[in-house]
């Protein structure tokens, strides 16, 4: 690549960002002045709306800049909802992408973010479920999936490490998903490397530019009330390694 292309793309990297910032920031700000009005849970659908126009807007400014080309696989029919979605995570911007296309998703986020003034206000707002691990969380979410809303879950917890294809998997989408008695889709991300990656700062521009983000719909798992979350997970980790898995 030449260093002008270089510059250029470098230079649409750090604007993108920009743009995401001040968007959300603005979004916040919005959503910390609904907090101070009631009946909060009756406007969370048109926050989880708002939250998702948002995101299809950056995808759509990404597409235009060719800064990022995003690539959705299998994605051609309307999804259902009153599913669990889970995906390997490979970059910081997995979850952005994804709540773009998810019909009336919801998140996980650790409580430390939810009292994040740049971050939870949306998330509150928006219906958003706070906490790590336990039983409420569990009952909670899928209390929301039962209702007919998207959960989006990352099953590592975090970003999957440096020089890894996918770590450990944690059974928590699996217990919520038994405990709504709802389906499990798996959704398999591949992208260029160092893109918003773990142990990378997430402004550095990756090495090769435009970038490039694969999502593809991949197996779906019917609910089965004799089959355990430990099961579940170790055939969605099972199923994930191996479409993972550097091709020979």
């Amino acid at each position: 690549m030449s260093r002008i292309a270089r510059l250029y793309f470098t230079t649409l990297y750090y604007l993108s960002w920009l743009i995401f910032a001040v968007v959300g920031l603005g979004l916040n700000a919005l959503c910390l002045v609904l907090l101070l009005f009631p009946h909060r849970k009756a406007r969370a659908a048109g926050v989880r709306a708002l939250i998702r126009g948002c995101f299809d807007l950056w995808l759509r400014w990404l597409h235009a800049t060719r800064v990022v080309s995003v690539e959705w696989r299998g994605f051609d029919g309307p999804l259902p909802r009153g599913t669990v979605y889970i995906a390997n995570h490979p970059t910081l911007v997995d979850a952005t992408f994804l709540l773009a296309r998810l019909p009336d998703a919801v998140c996980i986020f650790k409580p430390a973010l939810m009292r994040n003034p740049a971050i939870g206000p949306a998330a509150i707002m928006a219906g958003y479920t706070a906490g790590d691990t336990g039983i409420d969380l569990i009952r909670e979410t899928a209390a929301k999936i039962a209702a007919g809303q998207s959960l989006l879950i990352f099953p590592e917890g975090t970003r999957t490490g440096p020089g890894e294809i996918l770590g450990p998997l944690r059974p928590g989408f699996a217990l919520i998903a038994s405990r709504a008695a709802a389906p499990v889709q798996l959704v398999v991300i591949r992208s260029t490397p160092e893109l918003a990656a773990r142990g990378r700062p997430w402004w550095k521009p990756p090495a090769i530019l435009p970038g490039r983000v694969e999502l593809t719909l991949d197996h779906r798992w019917e609910h089965d009330p004799a089959r355990h979350a430990t099961e579940l997970t170790a055939e969605v980790e099972q199923r994930l390694s191996a479409v993972l898995a550097p091709s020979s």
